[in-house]
């Protein structure tokens, strides 16, 4: 069995102060507003537990049948200023990946530097080909439309 390694930083500038730009992944609310996959994905499962220790999923059906599962769990979090968590991804029945990923909130003028970190192993073959970061990628463009009200 293989494992292939990958690590990326994004980074946004949001038009809103750290505390509701952390507001957007700390609240059920905030998170259901940008965390989800495109118009061809139903809805299976979202659990919501932001704690220290907390567990966070989502599942989800595509058209063609295919279920993607991101399944978290907090491991650290200092309010305004950093979450950090560990998720595992699955395809179907099949684990694709294993992550830890760093939140950073930095506060930038009226506004918030927003820093996403992650480090994947991508294990049995599976073959990453860049889309983890392009997916993370349209998601923190996603929260940046929700947060800013566009």
């Amino acid at each position: 069995m293989t494992a292939s390694h990958g690590q990326f930083t994004i980074e946004r500038i949001v038009k809103a102060p750290p505390a509701r730009v952390y507001a957007a992944w700390s609240t059920k609310e905030g998170k259901e507003a940008w965390f989800a996959a495109p118009d061809k994905w139903t809805l299976l499962t979202r659990e919501f537990d932001f704690r220290e220790g907390g567990r966070e999923r989502l599942a989800g059906k595509w058209a063609s049948g295919m279920v993607t599962t991101f399944d978290a769990l907090y491991r650290n979090i200092v309010p305004n200023e950093r979450i950090v968590y560990v998720y595992d991804m699955w395809i179907d029945d099949k684990r694709i990946s294993v992550s830890l990923a760093t939140v950073q909130f930095e506060p930038h003028g009226a506004g918030t530097k927003l820093i996403v970190t992650e480090q994947g192993v991508f294990v049995d073959g599976y073959d990453d080909a860049g889309s983890r970061e392009r997916g993370t990628g349209d998601l923190m463009d996603q929260l940046v439309r929700a947060v800013e009200g566009k």
